[in-house]
């Protein structure tokens, strides 16, 4: 007579490590947070059409800005003097400007200037910020109020007024540009970091880690900042948008990439005086603006419908 001997350990190869009291602690939390991301992203695409029409002409922007070298016909700095003012057509898709260059290869390489400089403002704004509001927040007393006023101190002036300032007097560059434009936005991330941060310092396992003996550094970089992506998130895809207009409007004053550069706002600052006989060098660039922005604004409104709980219907 054999004796059956079975192994407790031994576990279907179809069962989920999440439910799977077997399975390696780092692998159910992994595979929970794939399902939840998966189920974020699936209630996201049936619930955002909007977001998702959003996200998609966004990334056809990208994919644009990115290609732009290979995507555009003709070099956008390139003059020829027997095509100046040509309308729209096969051979230029855009048509061409008052010195002969080629609108769509501008238009491309504009994409490439706005959302690299929008794209670096907000890295650099989010990053900064963040970690101003967290300090303020967690720590509070003298810390909060020399932050806090210093932060009103900007946000006193005027978004524009003040990138004027900044770029007028560190000179027209793209560097310039994007310092200008990150201390501007900076202060938005801040508040929306310290409130957030007042609120999440009270919270059981922030009061746990102190408890155990956790550093305050330690509890801002692993408990605080993480739990700041939600609000950052839409905040930031809110902001980029503005940040797109914010660096055309300084082009478009001449204080924005430098010629011969293409840039959104430098190329309606050149078709104005050619608007009324030459309407492509406007329509086709302004556009390009006007749906880059209304696409980040209309995706940054449907990720703080999704992320934000209170504002499920």
């Amino acid at each position: 007579m054999s004796d059956t001997i079975s192994d407790p350990q031994v576990t279907s190869p179809d069962s989920d490590p999440a439910e799977d009291p077997s399975a390696p602690l780092e692998g159910r939390e992994d595979h929970g947070r794939r399902a939840r991301f998966q189920a974020s992203a699936g209630h996201f695409l049936r619930n955002q059409p909007l977001g998702v029409a959003s996200g998609l002409f966004i990334g056809i922007v990208l994919a644009a800005a990115l290609f732009a070298p290979w995507l555009a016909p003709y070099s956008p700095t390139e003059q020829t003097r027997t095509e100046i003012l040509e309308s729209p057509s096969m051979t230029h898709y855009f048509g061409t400007d008052d010195l002969g260059r080629d609108i769509f290869s501008r238009v491309l390489y504009g994409a490439r200037s706005s959302l690299f400089v929008a794209t670096a403002t907000i890295l650099a704004a989010t990053s900064v910020g963040v970690v101003l509001g967290a300090i303020s927040g967690y720590f509070g007393g003298k810390v909060d109020m020399v932050i806090q006023r210093i932060i009103d101190a900007v946000l006193s002036v005027p978004v524009l007024l003040l990138g004027l300032f900044i770029v007028s007097l560190l000179g027209p560059s793209i560097r310039n540009v994007i310092l200008a434009l990150a201390i501007v936005f900076t202060p938005r991330f801040s508040r929306i970091a310290r409130g957030e941060m007042l609120r999440i310092k009270v919270s059981e396992y922030v009061v746990a880690a102190e408890a155990l003996g956790a550093r305050p550094t330690r509890v801002i970089m692993r408990h605080g900042i993480p739990n700041l992506a939600a609000p950052i998130i839409v905040l930031a895809s809110l902001t980029f948008g503005q940040a797109i207009v914010a660096e055309s409007a300084l082009s478009f004053l001449g204080l924005g990439v430098p010629p011969p550069a293409p840039s959104w706002g430098r190329m309606l600052a050149d078709s104005r005086q050619w608007m009324q006989i030459a309407w492509w060098m406007v329509v086709f660039p302004g556009a390009a603006l006007s749906f880059s922005v209304l696409a980040f604004n209309l995706l940054g409104d449907a990720l703080r419908d999704h992320l934000d709980p209170k504002l499920v219907r």
